[in-house]
């Protein structure tokens, strides 16, 4: 479970015990009035989750300055808005530098501010939070801050969670880093994250994609990707040597809408199903198998057109996990990624039970007889037992 902790304003959901780094516009001060990423902190370990933390700080001080303008129209046009009043300087920034009146603010650019003394501000917010949460995971909404004005406070705090998180464990770290820089020097130091899309083949090394059920916030005018989208999404990623990072948007009372409550309860009913294809795997050879897979480009996340001769491939100990992406109307699984040389012993169609098999050699294809109706109405998973 990963909770927002700083997103692109000055406002902050938590308490902190530094004096000079404490805000009047937390929610334990404003709103709520409670710690709300405490909270969420403690929900999720107290059901043995794991908790993390997504932090858009780094680009604040650049995104925000929109608040230095003024509406161009309507009955406020040139009215300033507050973020010109110094007396709320510390919610709006002081980041004159960056407004261009005029200039859209999508994309925003620069991402990241060179001013040195945001770069120091944003390390020890970020510490504080560290400190404060032992996240898990922890999320950078970006490169390590700051990107091509230095990575040294990004490298820092990467650095503090890790050496926090081994203090608490023995000497082993258990915590997460991710963020966006493909730099093999600099991905290294923790999890690429792709955002909105993924990687188009199997990664030699593990990697995140976080993407969203509608928006980044509740907005009653989105569309939400279906339970179908979002099981297809997650096999292809985790075949791929992936994680899936999903965001549920909340109300604004911090409930779930009717549709996020049955895109969850589907997803939920899935993996009782073929949840071991995915929980504690790694990609099988190449993890990918046939003609169809995701567009690669930009922020796209079209849904497949999947055909049955499509399989994503996953493997635990001595079991292979064969997801295949559309359920075929002859009943008929051929399978070509196994080989001649991958004994099969027993073949199981998750949510079903055993089914009738055999080999075609010198290829070594699979080839599964599948029952009349599918055990779940989305993606289906074959257990194959191999030595």
């Amino acid at each position: 479970m990963v909770r927002p902790q700083h997103v692109h304003r000055g406002d902050r959901p938590v308490p902190l015990p530094r004096t000079d780094l404490r805000s009047r516009w937390n929610s334990a001060e404003v709103g709520p009035g409670k710690d709300v990423v405490g909270l969420w902190s403690e929900a999720a370990r107290a059901r043995g989750l794991r908790f993390g933390l997504s932090e858009h700080l780094g680009a604040a001080f650049s995104w925000w300055s929109v608040n230095k303008g003024a509406d161009a129209t309507g009955p406020y046009a040139g009215v300033p808005y507050d973020g010109t009043d110094p007396s709320f300087e510390d919610l709006y920034l002081s980041n004159a530098e960056h407004f261009v009146p005029g200039r859209r603010t999508d994309p925003v650019a620069p991402w990241y501010t060179s001013n040195p003394g945001w770069h120091g501000r944003w390390l020890d917010l970020v510490t504080e939070m560290i400190d404060l949460y032992q996240p898990d995971l922890l999320y950078s909404d970006g490169a390590p801050p700051f990107g091509v004005h230095g990575m040294q406070a990004g490298l820092r705090a990467a650095a503090h969670l890790y050496n926090t998180s081994a203090a608490r464990h023995g000497g082993r770290n258990q915590a997460v880093y991710t963020q966006k820089e493909r730099w093999s020097e600099v991905r290294r130091i923790g999890v690429l994250d792709v955002e909105r899309s993924q990687e188009p083949a199997l990664s030699p090394v593990p990697w995140q994609t976080d993407t969203c059920l509608g928006g980044w916030f509740y907005d009653v005018r989105a569309v939400y990707k279906s339970p179908a989208h979002v099981v297809e999404l997650l096999v292809d990623v985790v075949a791929k040597n992936g994680s899936l990072l999903l965001s549920v948007p909340q109300l604004p009372d911090g409930t779930l809408d009717e549709e996020c409550r049955h895109v969850l309860k589907e997803l939920a009913g899935w993996m009782e199903v073929c949840g071991k294809g995915i929980h504690g795997t790694r990609p099988f050879g190449p993890g990918v198998e046939g003609p169809s897979g995701v567009v690669v480009d930009g922020f796209r996340e079209e849904r497949v057109a999947w055909t049955d001769a499509d399989y994503r491939l996953t493997r635990r100990d001595g079991t292979v996990y064969a997801f295949q992406m559309a359920w075929p109307e002859d009943r008929r699984s051929i399978i070509h990624s196994l080989g001649p040389q991958t004994a099969i012993t027993s073949v199981r169609l998750l949510g079903a039970g055993p089914v009738e098999y055999h080999q075609i050699y010198p290829g070594g294809d699979l080839v599964v007889e599948l029952p009349e109706h599918p055990p779940t109405p989305y993606v289906n998973c074959l257990a194959i037992e191999v030595r």
